[in-house]
Formats: structure tokens, C-alpha cells, sequence
């Protein structure tokens, strides 16, 4: 069982590994990251360490306490910590600077 430092260790070292390690645990999750990826022009492995990232800064108290609850649960943690990071990140309330739709290195004003 991979801890979520594990599949990030994994990801600095191989895009193509975090990607294919996306799609076996959650296929229809590493199909809309794959789409929100393409869409703003960064590896699938850049969306998720997007998402940790956005997520670490603005999710709210209601997100994090439903992230320790699944963690809690989990048998598989590392998983179910980037699966729900990336969830969180498909589908929060997206403010123009970021969005998916918004151009990926573009300046935030």
C-alpha cells in the first residue's frame, strides 16, 4: 500500500507512472484529469500536483473534515488522500484565476 508521499515521490520522478497508477485505482477519475489537464495544457501529474497544492491553500474546514473522515475509513490512504484532493479539485468553485479554463503559466492579477 503506497502513502500519499509515496505516489508524490513517484510522480517528481515519472509523469507517466502517476498517470498509470491514477488509472488503475480510479479510471473515470484519470479520464477527467486527463480532460481538465489537456485543457489548461499540463500532464496529468501536473493536475494532481495542482490539486494538493490548491487544495492544501483553499479548501475549507467542511472539505478537510471529509477528507480525514475517508482517510479514517481507508485501507488504502495515499489513495484515497490524492483521489479526493483531485475530486475536490474537478469540482470546486472554480474564481477565473483557477479555474481549468484558465491558460496554464498565465499571470494572476
Amino acid at each position: 500500500m503506497a502513502t500519499l508521499g509515496d505516489t508524490l515521490a513517484a510522480a517528481r520522478r515519472s509523469s507517466a507512472g502517476l498517470e498509470q497508477w491514477l488509472r488503475r485505482t480510479d479510471p473515470a477519475l484519470a479520464d477527467e484529469a486527463a480532460a481538465a489537464a489537456a485543457r489548461i495544457g499540463i500532464s496529468v501529474s501536473g493536475y494532481a500536483r495542482m490539486a494538493i497544492a490548491d487544495f492544501t491553500r483553499l479548501a475549507g474546514e467542511e472539505d478537510w473534515a471529509t477528507l480525514m473522515s475517508g482517510l479514517r475509513d481507508s485501507q488504502d490512504p495515499g489513495t484515497t488522500c490524492l483521489a479526493a484532493m483531485v475530486h475536490w479539485r474537478l469540482t470546486a468553485p472554480a474564481c477565473r484565476a483557477h479555474s481549468d479554463t484558465h491558460q496554464a503559466g498565465a499571470t494572476h492579477g
